[in-house]
């Protein structure tokens, strides 16, 4: 298990059991360094059960953007009553890191299985991952991640793109 999906796990484990918040590795290792967006997905016997995420970070690192954004998978989102501790062992974990968002000029540059994308449209918008089931053209993508928005199909949006590194 790749360390981010272990402290993915382990986050979820202490909050649900403990009602706490694990500590770091000291040292931190390289791969929890740094500042990036992250995703953290949870399973249940390959069905989705939370899926939680920051674009853009907004802690000091990525293992505590992890930590964090396990936790509201876990417990935060509202498609899916909370995480219980009867459910722990069923469990499986990804985490995707994500690179900066960058402005697309249009469909052309967009690739489902490669690239996630973000739309905008004033205040609202959505994100959507790469490479998921069922996401197989640029219109579904776009389709999907205007929905995710609440942005009507004929609404004009910015659109930016970005790579994800997944541990499983």
């Amino acid at each position: 298990m790749h360390p981010l999906v272990e402290l993915a796990r382990k986050s979820v484990e202490a909050h649900i059991r403990e009602d706490t918040t694990i500590c770091l590795p000291d040292p931190l290792p390289a791969e929890m360094s740094g500042r990036a967006g992250v995703f953290v997905c949870i399973k249940k016997r390959g069905e989705l059960r939370g899926c939680i995420g920051t674009f853009q970070p907004s802690s000091e690192c990525i293992g505590a953007e992890t930590v964090m954004n396990a936790i509201s998978a876990a417990t935060k989102d509202p498609r899916f009553a909370p995480v219980v501790e009867e459910e722990l062992n069923d469990l499986t974990y990804s985490v995707d890191v994500l690179s900066s968002p960058e402005k697309v000029s249009g469909l052309s540059d967009l690739n489902p299985k490669k690239y996630g994308i973000i739309v905008v449209s004033g205040f609202r918008r959505g994100l959507l991952l790469p490479d998921l089931e069922g996401v197989n053209t640029v219109e579904d993508q776009l389709r999907i991640t205007k929905m995710k928005a609440g942005i009507l199909p004929h609404e004009e949006v910015e659109i930016y793109r970005f790579e994800v590194i997944r541990y499983k």
